[in-house]
């Protein structure tokens, strides 16, 4: 099992919401209101006067066969709308109960 954790502008939210119920990713845990700044470029997404836009956060934990189809996914979306801004990190389940 791997985790994955995905970073994003909060226009991306029902994109990767749907992708990931059509990828058969039951489970998952989402944050709708999170700050941050990317570590390549883009805005930030602090919730400021001065940066207003805010990100969101996704964790969901799958079978490591759906990791590959899963970021090729999240990869077009960011693609398709680079300046938004759309990270994922995939970590190693060591145990779930």
């Amino acid at each position: 099992m791997k985790s994955i954790f995905i970073a994003f502008d909060q226009a991306h939210y029902e994109n990767i919401i749907d992708m990931l119920e059509k990828s058969n990713c039951r489970g998952f845990t989402a944050c709708q209101q999170v700050a941050g700044r990317g570590s390549k470029t883009g805005e930030p997404h602090y919730g400021s006067h001065a940066w207003p836009s805010m990100a969101s956060a996704i964790i969901t934990v799958v079978d490591d066969a759906r990791v590959g189809i899963i970021l090729d996914k999240l990869k077009e979306m960011d693609e398709a709308r680079p300046k938004l801004g759309l990270r994922a990190f995939v970590w190693n389940v060591e145990q779930s109960l």
